[in-house]
């Protein structure tokens, strides 16, 4: 399985490998059949971005630094009902809101790296709680290299799930942070921490965010892994940056936007050529990435010409130097 634009899908090679979901969180198409080129269409009108797919070449690739689907749909219901509650200035159950990420905190537990499901694989009207989970999953993922502990993993992963519900309040973006704060601090069993993650998520360590431009140890830790988890999710779902080319531009705000320490458990965590990508080798070779094993930034790759996989985290002559774009109406190379 793997993962590709809509634009580069061919019906003669590639079947469906991931369900597609309609904004009620219906299956629209399910996996395994290829698509007719009038339900392509379709998807495209819904400005439907990206697709799983089984071909030739992504066979063995089975993606297992994803997070189940269905607990990610779960997981979307979840915040929806909580930007429901927040638009219409009720107080909601935190109960809903504690499960799922208990179940969120599991996924990321038990692999070695998160890929996305990409927001733009859904239906539009379901995509800004898709970015909200996507965040907390990435959120986990940097605070597990950092040795964060349980109780504070779950803190963490609410503010980061709900950072964004002043959203929900008001259209004025400067001020979503301060409404959603406002809203979560009066939750009754909320932390406090998970309040001040939603307020500080747009901060900067060298005070030039908002909603205070507060700086230095006044953006907490927790508010700055949300922070940069964030932007690399807007990049990648929103401005359709390739994820390396986001991770070079995390890169440029350490000690700027966020600390060292933050961004250097960013880049250890978080991979830049996810399963299923093709590219470009050092060698002139091109190969496909078909897992991640030990080291974020070089994985493990199938030469294309003759089938052999080349572990990247040990051969450190062969590097990654640019991603191979896919053929168009041609069979899969």
């Amino acid at each position: 399985m793997r993962l590709i634009s809509i634009s580069d899908y061919n019906e003669k090679t590639m079947q469906l490998a991931r369900p597609i979901y309609d904004r009620q969180k219906r299956i629209l198409l399910a996996a395994g059949r290829s698509i007719h080129p009038k339900y392509l269409v379709r998807l495209e009108d819904m400005d439907i971005r990206y697709l799983f797919v089984e071909d030739a070449i992504s066979e063995g690739i089975t993606m297992e630094e994803m997070v189940d689907m269905p607990t990610w749909m779960d997981a979307i219901e979840a915040v929806q009902k909580v930007y429901e509650n927040a638009s219409a200035k009720k107080v909601f159950e935190l109960r809903e809101i504690q499960i799922i990420t208990k179940k969120l905190i599991d996924e990321v537990a038990k692999r070695k790296a998160i890929v996305l499901i990409p927001t733009t694989s859904i239906a539009e009207d379901l995509r800004r709680y898709a970015h909200s989970v996507n965040v907390a999953l990435l959120s986990l993922q940097v605070a597990k290299k950092l040795n964060v502990n349980n109780i504070q993993l779950r803190d963490l992963a609410i503010g980061a799930l709900l950072h964004d519900v002043g959203k929900a309040i008001t259209k004025d973006d400067e001020r979503h942070p301060q409404e959603g704060f406002d809203y979560l601090r009066k939750v009754r069993d909320l932390s406090l921490l998970s309040a001040h993650v939603a307020f500080q998520h747009h901060e900067q360590l060298n005070g030039e965010g908002f909603p205070r431009k507060i700086s230095g140890n006044a953006f907490h830790e927790f508010a700055q892994i949300c922070g940069v988890c964030n932007l690399y999710e807007n990049m990648i779902s929103r401005e359709n940056i390739p994820p390396h080319m986001a991770m070079e531009l995390i890169m440029t705000k350490s000690g700027i936007g966020f600390s060292e320490e933050i961004v250097q458990a960013f880049i250890q965590s978080i991979p830049s050529y996810t399963p299923g990508t093709k590219v470009r080798l050092n060698n002139g070779e091109n190969a496909i990435v078909t897992r991640i094993r030990s080291h974020m930034q070089r994985p493990v790759v199938r030469n294309l010409s003759n089938n052999q996989e080349v572990y990247l985290d040990e051969d450190y002559t062969l590097l990654i130097t640019g991603i191979v774009e896919e053929e168009k109406n041609s069979a899969a190379q």
